[in-house]
């Protein structure tokens, strides 16, 4: 059932209050992707067993094949359920069109992406688009998040190993996130400090000293993308230093994918999968969860 505005501004409203918390009390957000019911039942079960605050988010493709409506509802049975603090995030929103929707729908978070649709957008062309998210924002008061240039990496198991010689190249400067924020406006920035997306057969190195500089440098939230694959002491330290929001996508992707094969192979004449996934998959993907929650130090932190 959808939202009414009010409903919408007092739920983003709740959630800008929260971020604020956060950052004051040295705790972060886990961002946690809704690949289909499975993944929200095991964030939302992980949430209630460690009274955490959370958000689950979904990217353009899966709100194409869930319906962003449906996922509004989604959480909000699940909130109610459980009765667990929970948000929903647009996550690497491609146009402002899209970003429009999530804001529509009652998404108390927003990240427009220009860059995902064109590597190769300008620097003028993120700051006009991702300005005119903002403003639009103003409509629920949801929190909008951006980056200044395209982010490496993708949601999946990589092979490769990580050249950090190339991710160098797109490390956040302080002295131009400063800027970037002032020309657009947003709330929350999304740092590259050695951080990008997918899971490498390596652990990710996080440069924890320009992160500090940047925390200096601007006043708004921050947030790490690429979470996955990451040692937990980058994340306690980092909440140290002021990042209130972590995505987690592939560590809960590869997660799933090994419950699942496993399962099958264990009970190869079960047809009916969804029971398989009840028994295997929700309790794997939770466990992750719960992992990173407890990294965040945001368990014990919820206020349903």
């Amino acid at each position: 059932m959808p939202q009414t505005l009010q409903q919408m501004r007092f739920n983003c409203a709740r959630a800008r209050e929260r971020m604020a918390q956060a950052r004051a009390e040295k705790w972060a957000f886990g961002a946690f992707n809704l690949d289909d019911e499975a993944t929200l039942k095991a964030v939302a079960q992980a949430a209630q067993k460690k009274q955490a605050p959370v958000l689950v988010e979904v990217s353009h493709g899966e709100v194409t094949d869930i319906g962003i409506n449906n996922v509004r509802d989604l959480v909000d049975n699940f909130k109610a359920e459980y009765g667990v603090e929970i948000y929903v995030n647009l996550d690497h929103s491609p146009s402002v069109e899209a970003a429009k929707d999530g804001i529509e729908a009652g998404f108390e978070f927003i990240h427009i992406d220009i860059s995902q649709a064109n590597h190769d957008a300008t620097r003028e062309e993120i700051i006009a688009k991702t300005r005119e998210v903002v403003e639009y924002a103003k409509l629920t008061g949801a929190i909008v998040e951006a980056e200044e240039r395209y982010f490496m990496g993708s949601s999946t198991l990589h092979k490769e190993a990580i050249d950090y010689e190339e991710v160098k190249k797109y490390m956040t400067k302080p002295e131009e996130a400063v800027d970037f924020v002032a020309q657009t406006g947003i709330d929350t920035f999304a740092a590259q400090v050695g951080n990008l997306h997918g899971k490498y057969p390596v652990p990710k190195i996080l440069d924890l000293e320009l992160l500090q500089r940047i925390r200096e440098a601007i006043d708004t939230n921050i947030s790490l993308h690429g979470g996955s694959g990451t040692p937990g002491h980058y994340f306690r330290d980092a909440v140290q230093i002021g990042v209130t929001k972590v995505n987690i996508n592939s560590d809960m992707r590869f997660a799933y994918r090994q419950a699942l094969e496993k399962v099958l192979q264990e009970d190869p004449d079960e047809i009916s999968v969804a029971k398989l996934v009840t028994k295997e998959v929700v309790p794997a993907v939770q466990a992750v969860v719960e992992s990173k929650l407890d990294d965040f130090a945001s368990a014990g932190k919820a206020q349903p």
